[in-house]
């Protein structure tokens, strides 16, 4: 079962020449998409940067599973967004779905499942104000 717990976030990108390959966006090109969007969507969400949350409050968002379907290939030039959709959330785990589009199309969707840690690595919980910004 989906359940949606938030509202979408919306990254949008263009392809570069450096992304292609044989005038296609190359596969693992898409995983630098969908961790920009969620780069993007800590900072939106918290206000604060990678660095500034892991030496500020030691946290940090690692990514424990990744499902990627591969539905069609963006090109040179394309215009696309990454929407993240919190599914599910914990104090200690994350649970998106990413989609890269072109306009309302939907090109590759991942679903990507992200642990709290601290610096050390260890599982760390979400304090309550952060888990109430997710």
């Amino acid at each position: 079962m989906i359940e949606i717990m938030s509202k979408s976030h919306i990254y949008k990108l263009k392809v570069f020449v450096e992304d292609v390959d044989f005038g296609r966006v190359f596969y693992s090109r898409y995983l630098q998409y969908i961790e920009r969007a969620r780069t993007e969507l800590i900072y939106e969400k918290f206000g604060l940067t990678l660095t500034q949350l892991m030496n500020e409050h030691d946290i940090m968002f690692v990514v424990r599973t990744c499902n990627i379907k591969y539905i069609k290939s963006a090109v040179f030039e394309d215009n696309l967004s990454v929407e993240t959709t919190v599914l599910k959330k914990t104090n200690v785990r994350l649970n998106l779905l990413q989609e890269v589009k072109r306009d309302a199309e939907i090109l590759v969707s991942a679903e990507v499942e992200l642990a709290v840690v601290d610096r050390s690595g260890s599982i760390k919980k979400l304090t309550k104000d952060f888990f109430a910004k997710i």
